[in-house]
């Protein structure tokens, strides 16, 4: 099957060196594959180009021209989907009193997911499929999505809080509404890893298959969503008639998540020193 599915992706060059998109005319599907360097974590150069391809998406909306029903954010780096925040990043910013570049980096991380939740104006499906660990900033760009498919033995979580800091990219945002304000606090305050199974069992993960099925089960999903198109995309509208998740709300919580940063101790700093470590492992 993997074969045939390869077959199948006509890949487009941009140039990008953190993104990889492919597309399915057929299914009217496009794929965009993260591959982060060094880490497999959102990185600034990830975050910008995923930026200009979402720009590129919605001017074809605009200008009624041809794009893809379906959107797919998936991993190239096997066992890892995205393990969240750039820290090495955080850490530098931090330590050089840069106010405004960590800012302009929380408000780039809500735009790609706030796009995301809202399919581009309404007008497309997201998917996320997990085939691996995704973690704080990756978990929350993963349930921005409109379905999310994982694999069994991906694990997610978000482990801001045991650095002593929050998940600032929406994750109280969108879990509240997705599994309600209790549940969404006990995932944000634990700080531990969920495996793929008890995300489902919680209502996060939409589609849980076997390890390796999982472009499978997007492929599946898409030919079930096109029987019933009409009502699955008009349903989504209506569900934003109703506590809708907001720019402003985002905005909010990153101005909170950027002054919380800059009170982090020197152990708090060492603390995310050494998940940079791990991060950095994952990679090789």
């Amino acid at each position: 099957m993997t074969q045939q599915i390869k077959s199948n992706l006509k890949e487009v060059e941009h140039g990008y060196t953190s993104l990889d998109i492919r597309y399915e005319e057929d299914m009217d599907l496009a794929w965009y594959f993260m591959h982060a360097r060094p880490r497999p974590c959102f990185t600034f150069q990830l975050v910008s180009e995923i930026q200009h391809w979402f720009n590129g998406l919605e001017h074809k909306i605009s200008n009624h021209e041809e794009y893809p029903d379906y959107v797919v954010m998936a991993s190239e780096i096997p066992g890892v989907y995205n393990l969240g925040g750039d820290l090495e990043l955080f850490i530098r910013l931090i330590r050089n009193g840069d106010r405004d570049g960590l800012m302009r980096y929380a408000l780039a991380c809500n735009d790609i997911l706030f796009r995301n939740h809202t399919g581009h104006g309404g007008e497309i499906t997201t998917i996320a499929l997990v085939q691996g660990d995704t973690l704080g900033g990756g978990f929350e760009a993963a349930v921005s999505s409109h379905v999310v498919i994982a694999e069994r033995g991906a694990k997610m979580g978000l482990p801001d809080i045991l650095f002593n800091l929050f998940p600032g990219a929406g994750a109280y945002a969108l879990l509240s509404r997705k599994v309600g304000a209790m549940a969404a606090e006990r995932i944000i305050l634990s700080g531990r890893l969920y495996t793929a199974e008890e995300m489902h069992e919680l209502g996060i993960v939409d589609i849980l298959v076997a390890e390796g099925e999982g472009r499978k089960a997007v492929y599946d999903y898409v030919k079930k969503e096109n029987r019933l198109k009409n009502g699955y995309r008009a349903f989504r509208q209506a569900k934003r008639c109703s506590n809708p998740v907001t720019e402003e709300e985002l905005v909010a919580a990153a101005k909170i998540w950027v002054d919380t940063a800059f009170r982090l101790s020197s152990r708090d700093l060492r603390m995310m020193e050494r998940l940079v470590l791990r991060q950095s492992a994952k990679a090789s």
